[in-house]
């Protein structure tokens, strides 16, 4: 598939202006974030907890518009940097978050795996605005993200991210990484790209339809809220859906078939390596969607 790049810088800066007046020209309350019916949280407390900024979120919003074009595009170099240093700005206060929301809760642990929440800011052909919850433990599978361009920003907390992009990212369909029986059960080989803590705040990241980690997963350590810009989003009908993986370390043939490579081994093979394979969504994964509470977005 073609990819094609964006225009600029210029047209970005246009639409976040924009984005200020209209933030201006509305009235906006500052909700605590994300609810899911009445909540129980007085509307005095609220207000001292936190103070949304919705013309900051707004401004966020412009600027996805202009940078994302829709499927087959990724954003130009210098929007890119724009969109990363105004994410880097973006505090957990801005969407009305606190460490102290129900969806961090650890209650759910004894019965098996936490609840992971979402929620959903925004979203369009070209793009989407989500953030997940996670409490304590919480695991979000290794997982793909076909033909997009996604900026991630942790607001609250700190996880382990483990990434991975293709060592070959157009394999030729005729040849099989590693002989199966099925092509479900096809081994691909995969170079590690993070594999590593992070604490709030920290720096936004980015992964490209090829590059930056397109597969990753998400373990909290301590309880976290990670916003994702996905463009475009997620679509089964235009065939960007979502694959679960599991890693598997690194083997290659040898006279006596196959052996792990050794720390020495791996040190010459320069990027760490991993066969992933495609698997099924885990049943462990237990995820709810809720609405957005947060400061509302103007699209006109």
């Amino acid at each position: 598939m073609k990819v094609e790049s964006g225009a600029g810088g210029v047209e970005v800066a246009g639409a976040v202006a924009a984005g200020e007046r209209a933030a201006k020209r509305r009235r906006v309350a500052a909700p605590p974030g994300v609810r899911r019916g009445g909540g129980g949280v007085g509307r005095r407390e609220r207000r001292r907890r936190v103070q949304a900024d919705a013309a900051a979120v707004q401004r966020l919003f412009q600027a996805c518009r202009a940078v994302f074009r829709g499927p087959g595009t990724v954003p130009a170099p210098a929007e890119v940097h724009l969109l990363c240093a105004m994410i880097d700005r973006m505090k957990p206060e801005d969407f009305g978050l606190s460490p102290d929301l129900k969806f961090f809760r650890t209650r759910d642990a004894a019965e098996g795996t936490p609840m992971i929440t979402q929620t959903t800011i925004y979203k369009c052909p070209e793009f989407s605005m989500v953030i997940f919850f996670l409490p304590p433990n919480a695991v979000i599978p290794l997982h793909n993200h076909p033909g997009m361009t996604v900026f991630s920003k942790l607001l609250l907390g700190s996880m382990h991210i483990k990434s991975y992009d293709w060592v070959d990212p157009d394999p030729d369909p005729s040849v099989s990484s590693c002989s199966s029986s099925s092509p479900s059960d096809q081994l691909r080989l995969a170079k590690l790209v993070v594999d590593d803590v992070f604490t709030a705040p920290c720096d936004t990241s980015v992964l490209y339809p090829t590059t930056g980690g397109n597969m990753h997963r998400f373990t909290a350590i301590a309880p976290c809220a990670v916003l994702d810009i996905l463009g475009p989003p997620y679509s089964i009908e235009e065939d960007r859906d979502c694959t679960y993986y599991t890693d598997i370390p690194y083997t290659h043939s040898s006279t006596n078939g196959h052996h792990d490579l050794t720390s020495a081994e791996q040190e010459e093979q320069g990027p760490r390596l991993a066969w992933l394979k495609e698997i099924d969504m885990p049943r462990e994964l237990k995820m709810c969607s809720v609405q957005y509470g947060g400061p509302p977005i103007s699209d006109k």
